[in-house]
């Protein structure tokens, strides 16, 4: 009997790809992928045993039926094949550690990694379906395929770990053994099911060809810049980071007062560093896709728009290729420039989809941009993949930022910058003023006339609300900028910003503390109110930031009429608090690390619960993969939804999405013209007629024409129609 692996649609059996073929293609392939971390036999193994079930008399008969041939013999009984290679690798190596990781990766490379036992999450359990399925391994035609198949006699797997691994290693390296067998799985079966997306698929330069168009272009701008004081350190910063290359793969930090020109020198230490070493891509990880685009514009002017892709759920389709669109699925190209979202998520993910991409980040340089922004209730997960990443991995990984945060367990830090350069002292461009007291609270109108009296001033302010509130009693020509406007409308005001500084235009700017990561605005005046040290510092970085002005631009810290609520804002307020009373000196960069050591001690830290699921019984290779999916959620999605918002020309997209229904590339491009709104106000917009759910959680705004408004975007805080509603 001939045993076929994938049909093909109206083609002749005998083009048909079989299972012999696609059996030695994976295993060759998922081998090659586990190379960087010394497991290509094992990834060899799986790729062996992936589709043992394809076999099955029954799955051979539903192939030949799905293609329209005549076969009396198949009564469109069972023909589910991928617990079988798991049965068999448990019952044959039954002392051997390939059993349990050949049963989680096998039985889970199409419904995703499963749990040992069953959870919360239903039919997740591998302990149930290696019970259910252990007598598909004795059916006859699986029994002459095992039979006649030389590399299930030998040679034997491999009988020693790939290095001595210690519990809280196992379910990382199983993770990414899955990877390397799911993303061999699918890209075998591209080649035979779509041949235009495999002739599409990775066909990109190396860092190593990309390195002097890169370091040109670097070279070009930097003898062209203006001769001021902040160039010529920004030059020095290039330099140290270029000097730091030649250390040995390992955990650094690269701490640069904001303007410090941070993204190209960090991306001049990655290109320097991975030449050494020997490392294939480098991998910036942002934290808000407000500015990802921003990083991502400035690599592709040194790279080509070609080299770059992007992977977030705020991406513009317009931007996308065929081919950047399939490197989001494995990240096989140079550059990489993603959110932590995608980073840390696909980390901890259990579906396929989600872990194909994580053998590529072996041996990559990845830079976690404005790294004191890792989520704090999530923080010690973060850092176990962090440590993971490097010892085992080949990782270099850069914690880049202004504010470096005292990360618990991560004790051998290197950092880039020598102290000797003394960065703080030369780029201080601004005046800090604190509140003489923090018992006295301002109203928002006494800060709106004192903001009256600025022509060009930044306010920064704790939450949504507040910055509606204070936009309310704004000053002639002031601009709101907050999450309540969708992406697309804060891209194109952020634009406008940077225009009328640029042409000395007055400009005044209420906003929430998405501007303070990275986004590249020049202030002479920034407001802040009463905040965390790392957001205080944050702000400041929007003030003065060329350092053209003739006396340091001033950031006056204010006390808003009330704190902020209760939650991570509040923590840190108080933490600043006890700080200022304690008589720290908050304007020295020493306190950075005292700051972030109080902050995270307040936190309420998964940690606990991941090594119950993920190291308690790891001696045992007992692994509840999906509970740790489940609950490693950066954005919590319990706790808020999007509202696909109703702005500038979407009106086509929104019939679409009504007539189609939310396809892919319709959802793609609305992802741009979505407001997240907590559950409890979504409800109550609901109620009101505001939002409706256009497919089952898809919400959309209704057509009320106020509803969003061209100036703060989505009205959440709404009572009641105006008349001009009133006749929809």
């Amino acid at each position: 009997m001939k045993y076929y692996a994938h049909s093909k649609e109206n083609a002749p059996v005998d083009e048909w790809q079989t299972l012999e073929e696609h059996s030695d293609a994976v295993a060759k392939m998922a081998a090659e992928f586990a190379k960087p971390f010394y497991s290509a036999q094992w990834a060899w193994w799986l790729g062996e045993l992936h589709d043992l079930g394809k076999a099955r008399r029954s799955f051979q008969n539903y192939l030949k039926v799905s293609n329209g041939l005549t076969d009396d013999k198949y009564d469109g009984s069972d023909h589910s094949h991928s617990g079988v290679g798991a049965v068999w690798a448990y019952e044959n190596f039954p002392k051997h550690p390939l059993k349990k990781v050949a049963a989680y990766c096998v039985a889970g490379h199409h419904a995703g990694l499963p749990d040992w036992t069953e959870g919360t999450m239903p039919n997740g359990s591998l302990l149930i379906r290696l019970e259910r399925e252990r007598d598909f391994v004795r059916e006859p035609a699986v029994a002459s395929w095992i039979a006649n198949r030389n590399s299930l006699q030998s040679p034997s797997p491999p009988t020693a770990l790939p290095w001595e691994m210690r519990y809280e290693d196992i379910s990382f390296w199983t993770r990414m053994l899955f990877s390397c067998l799911t993303d061999a799985d699918f890209i075998d079966t591209e080649s035979v099911m779509n041949s235009s997306n495999a002739s599409a698929r990775a066909q990109y330069p190396t860092l190593n060809d990309l390195a002097p168009q890169f370091f040109q272009a670097l070279d070009a701008k930097q003898s062209s810049a203006p001769v001021t004081p902040v160039n010529h350190i920004r030059a020095e910063i290039r330099a140290a980071c270029e000097a730091a290359a030649d250390l040995p793969c390992g955990l650094f930090s690269l701490t640069v007062p904001t303007g410090g020109g941070k993204t190209l020198s960090g991306t001049a230490f990655a290109f320097r560093h991975a030449l050494k070493h020997g490392l294939k891509r480098i991998i910036y990880v942002i934290p808000y896709t407000s500015i990802i685009e921003q990083t991502a514009d400035v690599l592709r002017q040194f790279l080509g728009a070609e080299n770059v892709v992007e992977h977030h759920s705020n991406f513009s389709p317009e931007k996308e290729t065929q081919q950047s669109r399939l490197a989001t699925e494995n990240w096989d190209a140079p550059v990489i420039v993603t959110t932590n979202v995608q980073f840390f998520e696909s980390l901890y993910a259990c579906k396929s989809s989600r872990c194909r991409k994580l053998h590529n980040i072996a041996q990559s340089v990845v830079i976690l941009d404005e790294a004191q922004l890792l989520p704090p209730r999530l923080l010690l997960p973060c850092v176990a993949a962090i440590k993971q990443l490097v010892q085992h991995y080949g990782v270099s990984i850069v914690l880049s930022t202004a504010t470096q945060p005292a990360l618990p367990g991560l004790d051998d830090v290197r950092e880039i910058i020598p102290e000797a350069m003394d960065l703080y002292g030369r780029l201080k461009r601004t005046e800090l003023i604190l509140p003489e007291t923090r018992t006295v609270r301002q109203s928002w109108e006494e800060i709106a006339d004192e903001l009256q009296q600025h022509d060009q001033v930044l306010c920064i302010v704790n939450t949504r609300r507040d910055c509606r509130v204070l936009y309310a009693r704004k000053p002639d020509g002031t601009i709101h900028l907050s999450a309540t406007m969708c992406g697309e409308h804060r891209s194109r005001v952020i634009a406008d910003i940077k225009e009328k500084l640029k042409a000395g235009e007055p400009v005044r700017v209420i906003s929430t503390q998405l501007v303070e990561a990275g986004v590249d605005i020049d202030f002479p005046v920034v407001y802040r109110a009463f905040t965390g040290l790392s957001s205080i510092a944050q702000a400041a970085g929007r003030c003065n930031r060329e350092g053209l002005m003739s006396q340091p631009g001033r950031v006056v810290v204010f006390m808003p009429p009330k704190p902020a609520p209760s939650g991570e804002l509040r923590k840190a307020e108080d933490v600043l608090t006890g700080m200022l009373e304690s008589r720290v000196n908050v304007e020295s960069p020493d306190s950075y690390p005292e700051f972030f050591k109080r902050f995270y001690s307040a936190q309420n830290d998964l940690g606990e619960a991941f090594k119950e699921w993920l190291t308690k019984d790891a001696y045992y290779f007992r692994f509840q993969f999906r509970e740790a999916a489940q609950a490693f959620k950066i954005i919590d999605d319990q706790e808020s939804a999007s509202v696909i918002v109703r702005y500038g020309d979407n009106d086509a997209l929104l019939r679409s999405l009504y007539a189609v229904g939310p396809k892919r590339d319709i959802m793609r491009r609305l992802q741009r013209y979505t407001v997240s709104v907590p559950r409890r106000t979504l409800a109550e917009m609901r109620d009101k007629g505001f939002v409706v759910e256009a497919h089952p959680g898809v919400f959309v705004q209704t057509e009320l024409p106020s509803l969003y408004n061209e100036n703060y975007g989505l009205d959440l805080y709404r009572d009641n129609l105006p008349p001009e509603d009133l006749q929809y």
